[in-house]
């Protein structure tokens, strides 16, 4: 009888991330491996910009305009790039086996950073010709980022995606170190769905490669708002990164002002008079040493307040925050969880912050969201009116209650579904169950539709946050159920106990087996 086919194994499916990081590694011995992420990105977004040159060229001949396919105004009016010729991937497949393929890509960036102004001092100049990397190996590479459909995913932060994963294989030697991660899409949509950043100006002071604003826009577009009701601001320390964030914005339509230059938020704020309606953001968790003891102890930002310690950056942060919310401002931000508790001056900063009504909420995230660490982290909600008040957002009406005495606990740390393994996503359904909750307790009307769940939410007053000394960590609030009470010891013993005669039997089996076994062969052991 003849034998079964084998059974092929499915084909392991292999992320987008890692096939560029494969890929890159070709480049081993040209290249340092810090570098790649570099490298990398600007071929993808060049092959990213064309993709969408080369959609919008083929709407215009199937509207009959043919004749008008090489005019730019045809394209900046869907908020595409005109590509000429030379800046075209196409074209730089066609040379990728060429000795001159260097500088044709240098050509091509040069190109159309010149011929679009949003682009200006956003792409490398003359970058790969001074790499001097073997033809056959940028070759090798082209050919990789050639394979991918860069509009599979218009959801995604794509470019974002890359770098973070990038930094990630280096996170000990840059990514933890400068406290560079790149903020999940689900949770970028979370803090967008909680604050409703639909009309006025939108600030992050520390914006990465920009993946706070694209999603904001994406968020904006998907719930029938209009993106051009609102202004982006930002600021960026690493100049890499803030030349990342230029071509990541521009090559979506989205314009910003992102400073004159890269600048450290503190010692050289980009944005002194700016009045914001949202902020999000994702600081440099427990960032030290950021300021001489002698240096910004006189900064108009700490008004009212203590001046933040040297020792942690995290109040500076929140301080920077405060001031540039506008009268009815709201913000959402990442900490890392130390700073609900900390004590000392961060302590003293918190009372205020609490005495002031500006805490609105605090939500518990889960662990391994972030490609670059596993720290667990908390969601602030900060709004300047917590008042009662009605207004008309995104054509529904809002109906506020006051709640200046009240800070909103939540704990997600049950929730979220695994990806790719190793991390955990907020779906759809988690950030609904989440935002549901938040914007009820909000409004008018909450006595019927909120209420404190256990492991979940609870809804603090100022004085019992006093009483607890101030601290902002849900669990002192939450209330969690001692599922052990539940439990009759002698039962739960004699489960176990049975388990395990049956587990020390099987042992005593196998071990009697084995012995036999060597004992046939000639080889027995004697114990």
């Amino acid at each position: 009888m003849a034998r079964a086919a084998k059974a092929k194994k499915p084909k392991k499916e292999v992320s987008m991330e890692e096939a560029l990081w494969k890929s890159a590694d070709k480049l081993r011995g040209s290249v340092e491996p810090a570098e790649y992420k570099h490298v990398v990105l600007s071929l993808f977004f060049l092959k990213f910009a064309s993709d969408k040159f080369e959609i919008r060229r083929q709407e215009i001949i199937d509207e009959g305009h043919e004749a008008y396919v090489d005019i730019p105004d045809f394209y900046t009016m869907k908020n595409v790039f005109y590509l000429s010729e030379e800046s075209r991937w196409s074209y730089i497949m066609e040379h990728a086996k060429q000795d001159n393929i260097a500088l044709l890509i240098d050509t091509a960036l040069y190109t159309v950073e010149k011929n679009n102004v949003a682009l200006k001092g956003a792409l490398p100049d003359n970058y790969y010709s001074r790499l001097n990397i073997d033809t056959a190996k940028l070759a090798s590479l082209l050919d990789e980022i050639n394979k991918i459909d860069t509009q599979k995913d218009e959801e995604q932060d794509v470019i974002g995606r890359v770098y973070e994963y990038f930094l990630g294989k280096f996170a000990l030697a840059e990514g933890k170190g400068k406290g560079e991660f790149y903020t999940p899409k689900c949770i970028v949509n979370l803090i967008a769905e909680m604050i409703e950043p639909y009309k006025g100006k939108i600030y992050d002071p520390c914006c990465g490669s920009g993946g706070m604003f694209v999603q904001s826009v994406k968020f904006i577009e998907s719930h029938q708002g209009n993106s051009r009701d609102v202004s982006i601001y930002g600021q960026e320390y690493t100049n890499t990164t803030y030349k990342l964030a230029k071509m990541n914005l521009a090559i979506r339509g989205i314009s910003c002002n992102l400073g004159e230059q890269a600048a450290n938020t503190f010692s050289n704020d980009q944005h002194k008079d700016l009045k914001a309606d949202f902020i999000m953001a994702n600081p440099p968790f427990n960032q030290k040493e950021w300021r001489a003891d002698n240096e910004l102890v006189d900064d108009p930002r700490w008004n009212g307040y203590e001046v933040p310690p040297t020792s942690n950056a995290n109040y500076g942060w929140i301080l920077n925050i405060v001031s540039k919310l506008s009268q009815n401002g709201v913000a959402g931000f990442l900490l890392a969880n130390g700073a609900l508790s900390d004590d000392g001056t961060e302590l003293k900063i918190r009372q205020q912050l609490i005495e002031n009504g500006l805490v609105e909420a605090i939500i518990i995230l889960p662990r391994n969201l972030f490609y670059t660490t596993d720290i667990s982290v908390t969601l602030w909600i900060l709004n300047k009116n917590k008042k009662a008040r009605t207004l008309e957002q995104n054509g529904k009406l809002k109906r506020y209650r006051d709640r200046r005495d009240e800070v909103l606990f939540m704990d997600l740390r049950q929730m979220g579904s695994p990806y790719e393994k190793k991390y955990i996503e907020l779906t759809e359904d988690d950030r609904k169950k989440v935002t549901d909750v938040y914007h009820a307790w909000q409004q008018v009307g909450y006595e019927k539709n909120y209420e404190d769940v256990p492991e979940f939410c609870y809804s603090a007053h100022r004085d019992e946050i006093a009483e607890k000394g101030y601290t902002l960590v849900p669990s002192r609030y939450i209330e969690f159920i001692n599922r052990d009470e539940n439990i009759d010891f002698d039962t739960k013993m004699k489960g176990l106990q049975a388990e395990l005669t049956e587990l020390l039997v099987q042992e005593e089996k196998s071990k009697a087996d084995l012995l036999s076994v060597f004992k046939e062969l000639g080889y027995e052991i004697k114990l």
